[in-house]
């Protein structure tokens, strides 16, 4: 009731304040050096394994496609929210503009949503690898491939157009702090003049809808492969596990960390922004290492790659 007299100015907040990960003033400093380092490595280490792909003749399966697009959308997911975050760590007071906040919240849930997809994709590519050889090259197509990840990028369009369509309808009349790092839909649920129980429903049932199918889809993907690789003999067992390991750990690390945060209501968001990082910079910073340690095919075709442009180099300056 308190709030709405307050309903007559609607929206009359111009800029939001971002509370940050911290307030002391030493950890700051310290997460400013440590943050910037780990966005340097997600940015270089994923532009490395796409222009690896993107130049190695080698690395034309659609698995190392597929790759190419995860680790594309590493560097743009981790781009919304990492240089706001770190430039935040040496100013004051941490604002952004009423439209920065929607636009970043509108870019966070499409490069987010976009990369579960892949990550499903990529899943299903394994299964038809292991479970169906002798049809994968008839089944994933050029054509197909491109068609699949057109699917995910689109797939993550309707998802953020959908969350952010929830939030930016509300009112918003103060007050304008978010105990946040980023924009995200729970933190702005809870400034809005309004009720938001039914819109925090269907914030969770969206998010939690794609969350679920795409990890049951990763589940039975991987149930089906293991029951597969009982009857291959050990060297192909190795070789195929090796090949899932790597997925199967980011999986972990990106899907953990986001259902916590998105599969349920809100109801501490400075625990939800500690987690927030781990899916918004660990995990597309550790993406390139344990693609490249746990693939020989990938580390073979950066040296290759680095040879020919030393040789180029040398050739050129005589």
């Amino acid at each position: 009731m308190d709030r709405m007299p307050l309903m007559q100015n609607i929206n009359n907040v111009t800029e939001f304040v971002f509370l940050g990960l911290t307030q002391n003033k030493e950890m700051q400093k310290v997460c400013f050096v440590l943050f910037l380092f780990f966005y340097s490595a997600i940015v270089l280490g994923n532009l490395l394994i796409v222009v690896t792909i993107i130049f190695s003749s080698r690395l034309n399966s659609p698995m190392y496609f597929f790759l190419g697009h995860l680790s594309f959308a590493d560097i743009c997911y981790s781009s919304v929210t990492a240089p706001q975050m770190i430039t935040d760590f040496l100013v004051e007071k941490k604002t952004i503009s009423f439209i920065g906040c929607h636009i970043q919240l509108f870019t966070s849930h499409f490069f987010g949503c976009a990369e579960i997809f892949i990550l499903t994709v990529m899943a299903y590519d394994r299964y038809i690898a292991i479970c169906k050889p002798l049809h994968y090259t008839t089944i994933m197509t050029k054509r197909v491939c491109g068609q699949i990840v057109a699917a995910a990028w689109v797939g993550g369009l309707i998802h953020s157009m959908a969350q952010s369509l929830s939030v930016i309808q509300l009112p918003f009349c103060g007050p304008n702090e978010i105990d946040h790092y980023f924009c995200d839909v729970h933190p702005l649920l809870k400034l809005a003049c309004s009720d938001t129980h039914i819109i925090g429903i269907i914030v969770v049932v969206n998010s939690g809808m794609i969350t679920l199918t795409s990890f049951v889809i990763l589940v039975v993907s991987y149930v089906v492969i293991l029951l597969t690789l009982r009857s291959r003999s050990s060297e192909g067992h190795r070789k195929a596990l090796s090949t899932c390991a790597s997925h199967v750990t980011v999986v972990i690390l990106f899907f953990g960390p986001c259902t916590f945060t998105y599969i349920r209501p809100s109801s501490n968001l400075s625990e939800d922004k500690m987690v927030s990082v781990f899916y918004t910079v660990i995990t597309p910073m550790l993406n390139p290492l344990i693609y490249t340690l746990r693939n020989e095919e990938v580390k073979n075709a950066m040296r290759k790659l680095w040879s020919r442009k030393v040789f180029s180099s040398e050739k050129a300056k005589m």
